[in-house]
């Protein structure tokens, strides 16, 4: 290995930084940067042009990208090597058959020397020498100065950051269970505390804090400990505190805290990864679970009818996009008022096209139409472990996570399904690249998903009457005559042809046997009544009165007051002029807020700047600004029943 070679050092924990002695030197562009960064954490391996190509770009590569490769190569080789001539073999960046090579010893790349130190100490641990495992951890991390890779772009350092932060937090657990043996609990709380604030959603680090609280005798500490741990896992991933987490608060409250505790959160015994992966097989460095092929969508709708259309066009649609080897598989978002149909649509999409996707199809309720739709970051999180990834290697901010996400994904002949989506903040950072086909539902038409991604939107309508027909009367089956006839008809017209109302429908008439579809008809006839039938009992995601609620509430204040005025006023038609003079503002003020209403399914769109309701929406919306009426006189008659008259005023009574 030449001088040169020996006398250079690359810093990788934390921002990159290289240096020749004591002269730091200035590595270059970004893109540069990356490409020291992948060759050093191969250091002694050739490292080939794909190899580094989908390292720095990704599967989103340009077709420069190869120029852009020697480039950097030769601006490295002037950093690295300013006294290299030509050709020379000699030298610390060295071409070889099939790519580059960076020659430097171990010691000189300070992130090679970590995972040596780890795997060192995980060996000593196994042949009982714990006193010289634990000081080769403190070595190990010493070497850490911030975030791995701070600053360098690309999909490798994305997936090297994570990796060597997984395994600095394991050394950190494997050195605090050292401290905690060694009696040093006091100083043990301190850095696991620091810990957590960096992880925290690493349940062996909650332990180990819940352990040194109790051997310093704060048993009340300790448990106050265990349900600040329980509340973020419910808070931020929706699930209770694993076995160890649970046992030791059970041990704690039962004074049952031994040494064997202590064991049990030892370092494991298995080997570590010491070799880096090529970034096309970095899936492996956070994965635990391989070979994961999930099936995670629900059950498709009993008896579905009447969207054919829109399922032969997703066909076709999907056939020509498997014909083009490269070509990325469409988005197809699928949008609606509520009721119509917009999961069922989707399910039935994703069962009927699941044989195109043999690497598995994900599932994720996005809850737009919920009092808190789930963000990014959480359902990242659980699609990242149906993907194999372990909880305690989850990145702990959303653009590793998007990253981490994208990775694991790319080249998969996977389907996701979002189901019920807000916007384009929740829905980008879960939209992959590569081979997979995404289906997003929501109620609001996803115009950024076109524009952005070339999406294919599908804006559901009500039924048609025929199918509509059709469907009550197949759900309804061998109930005979009671499928058939004018009363039927009427039936799903005055379900406004949504087949959710429809579906309740079926349901009230097979669960009565003396029900008639013309005894219902008659009772639907009152929309009031109506609104209040078309509800299965307990269960609120089959009621048309919470489905609407469920648009009602994400409306801003000034919109939703539009809605419930509009519904006291009568009209037909509803127009800009008209709805302007109601509210006292401008008409491109108001003219926003009818096609918000309009967008989530609230009015019905029925020309240029028109507009109308459909009886239940406006029963719906009456009932609204009944409501508000009544709550807003009760806030005005306690105001004044509580309030206390001047000095010298005359009281009454």
């Amino acid at each position: 290995m030449s001088a040169a070679a020996n006398s250079l050092s690359v810093q990788l924990l934390g921002p990159l930084r290289v240096w020749r002695g004591d002269k730091e030197l200035a590595v270059g562009p970004p893109k540069q940067r990356a490409l020291l960064a992948l060759l050093s954490t191969h250091r002694g391996t050739v490292v080939g042009p794909a190899q580094i190509i989908d390292g720095l770009w990704g599967p989103m590569a340009p077709n420069t990208a190869l120029n852009g490769v020697h480039t950097y190569i030769a601006g490295l080789r002037r950093v690295l090597d300013p006294t290299r001539r030509g050709r020379d073999s000699g030298g610390v960046l060295l071409s070889a058959a099939g790519g580059y090579e960076l020659r430097l010893p171990l010691e000189s790349v300070d992130a090679t020397q970590f995972v040596q130190q780890f795997a060192e100490a995980r060996r000593l641990t196994t042949e009982g020498r714990s006193d010289a495992a634990f000081d080769t951890l403190g070595k190990a991390l010493g070497l850490w100065r911030g975030e791995a890779l701070a600053g360098v772009p690309g999909p490798f350092a994305a997936m090297e950051r994570s990796r060597l932060r997984e395994m600095r937090f394991s050394a950190a657990e494997d050195w605090i269970a050292g401290m905690i043996a060694a009696g040093r609990s006091e100083e043990a709380i301190v850095v696991t505390s620091e810990a957590i604030a960096q992880e925290p959603l690493r349940e062996k680090l909650r332990c180990l804090l819940m352990l040194a609280l109790y051997r310093c005798g704060r048993q009340a500490h300790a448990l106050q400990a265990y349900g600040e741990a329980r509340s973020h896992l419910r808070d931020e991933l929706g699930i209770e505190p694993g076995s160890e987490l649970q046992e030791l608060h059970a041990r704690i409250l039962a004074g049952r805290v031994d040494d064997g505790v202590l064991r049990q959160l030892a370092p494991p015994s298995g080997p570590v990864l010491v070799q880096a992966p090529s970034p096309a097989e970095s899936e492996g460095v956070v994965v635990t679970r391989t070979g994961l092929s999930p099936r995670q969508l629900p059950s498709r709708a009993h008896m579905f009818i009447g969207r054919d259309t829109e399922l032969e066009q997703v066909g076709t649609l999907l056939g020509l996009a498997h014909s083009v080897r490269g070509r990325a598989t469409p988005i197809f978002a699928i949008d609606g008022p509520p009721g119509v149909g917009k999961s069922a649509l989707a399910l039935e999409l994703a069962h009927e096209s699941s044989a195109c996707f043999p690497d598995g199809q994900l599932y994720a309720d996005l809850g737009g139409t919920g009092d808190r739709p789930h963000p990014p970051f959480r359902v990242l999180g659980r699609l990242l472990e149906s993907l194999g990834v372990s909880r305690t290697a989850l990145p702990v901010d959303l653009d590793s996570r998007a990253m981490l996400y994208r990775s694991l994904l790319h080249e998969k002949r996977m389907l996701i399904l979002l189901d019920d989506a807000v916007d384009m903040e929740q829905i980008r950072p879960l939209i992959p690249q590569g081979s997979a086909c995404v289906i997003v539902t929501s109620r609001r038409p996803q115009r950024g998903l076109v524009a952005r991604y070339g999406a294919h939107r599908i804006g559901l309508k009500p039924l048609a009457p025929g199918p509509a027909t059709e469907l009550l009367g197949k759900l309804l089956g061998d109930a005979g005559e009671r499928s058939k006839g004018a009363a039927v008809q009427r039936l799903v017209e005055l379900c406004g042809y949504l087949p959710l109302g429809i579906r309740i429908t079926a349901a009230a008439l097979l669960e009565d046997p003396y029900a008639s579809p013309e005894r219902l008809a008659a009772l639907y006839e009152d929309p009031v009544a109506r609104l209040d039938l078309l509800a299965v009992a307990g269960d609120d995601g089959m009621s048309v009165r919470a489905s609407l609620t469920g648009s009602y509430r994400s409306l801003p204040s000034e919109t939703a007051h539009l809605f419930r005025l509009l519904s006291m006023v009568g009209l037909e038609m509803i127009g800009v002029p008209e709805s302007s003079q109601l509210l006292g503002v401008h008409r491109s003020e108001v003219a926003a807020q009818l096609e918000l209403l309009a967008d989530l399914g609230l009015l019905e769109r029925i020309g240029a700047g028109s507009y109308r309701f459909d009886d239940l929406t406006r029963t719906f919306a009456t009932e609204c600004a009944e409501e508000e009426w009544a709550s807003g006189r009760h806030s005005v008659l306690r105001r004044s029943a509580h309030a206390v008259p001047e000095e010298g005023e005359l009281r009454t009574g």
